[in-house]
């Protein structure tokens, strides 16, 4: 059961706001279930009691503090079949506009890492976890959870390398407003979707790709390894180069510091 409030009576969508509930990507796909929600609704929450991020872990967020939120998207004009040829596209998309949202507020050294985490130097400051639905080979819609640090301070111990907004400029910022230009943003790159084609997106993806033409040391399964990071390919292929050129799935392996 979703246990939810409105922190707003009277919502003006497509931008829904919480009190809280237990995570955003439930509710949105909950509503998706149900049939009573439209294309680029975004429901944000002021208190996720059991956020989630990537293949299984939990996304801790201070109460109030940052932003928590879900976008639903459909199928527009020729997206998806530009998404039900390389599904990775919107992952990509979706970096690239917590990207911008980041980068408006003058914030230096900013990186997308692989598949889609924004860190800032070498610290995580957003996580996107994205949800699809399909019909057959046909995509139908997507929920797309982003959570981004802006005010937060401290972390749980285990968390080492959050990195809040805040942290680094001192300033308290309005979680919901920040929330809305966030939306604005990932909402504009979906939209562009139909006009750029998948090396275009991916060309500006791994212009921004988080320790690009250096030395990582990542982890497959229970053996860490050394290579450089070359390129993410449209299928969402992390491409590096340790004497050879390989090739390697989302979840494949993971970055090992």
């Amino acid at each position: 059961m979703l246990a939810q409030t409105f922190a707003n009576h009277i919502p003006v969508a497509p931008f829904i706001v919480l009190s809280t509930t237990e995570s955003t990507n439930n509710y949105a796909m909950a509503k998706l279930h149900a049939g009573i929600v439209q294309h680029s609704t975004c429901f944000f929450t002021l208190e996720q009691t059991h956020g989630r991020g990537q293949r299984g872990r939990q996304w801790v967020s201070n109460p109030g503090e940052n932003i928590t939120m879900s976008t639903v998207f459909a199928p527009v004009h020729n997206v998806s079949a530009h998404l039900s040829a390389f599904p990775f596209l919107l992952s990509a998309v979706m970096a690239l506009g917590c990207y911008d949202f980041i980068k408006d507020y003058g914030i230096p050294d900013v990186s997308i890492k692989w598949p889609n985490d924004l860190y800032i130097g070498d610290r995580k400051a957003a996580g996107i976890l994205i949800e699809n639905i399909y019909k057959g080979s046909a995509w139908q819609w997507s929920v797309v959870g982003t959570g981004v640090n802006m005010n937060q301070e401290n972390f749980p111990e285990k968390v080492t390398r959050a990195v809040s907004l805040k942290m680094l400029t001192g300033i308290h910022y309005n979680s919901i407003k920040a929330g809305k230009l966030l939306f604005r943003f990932i909402s504009d790159r979906f939209d562009k979707l139909q006009l750029s084609s998948a090396d275009e997106i991916m060309s500006e993806y791994n212009l921004h790709l988080y320790r690009r033409g250096t030395e990582v040391k990542l982890k497959k399964e229970s053996i860490v390894f050394s290579a450089v990071i070359s390129h993410v390919t449209a299928n969402g292929e992390l491409i590096t180069t340790a004497g050879t050129e390989q090739a390697f799935n989302v979840g494949e392996v993971e970055f090992w510091n």
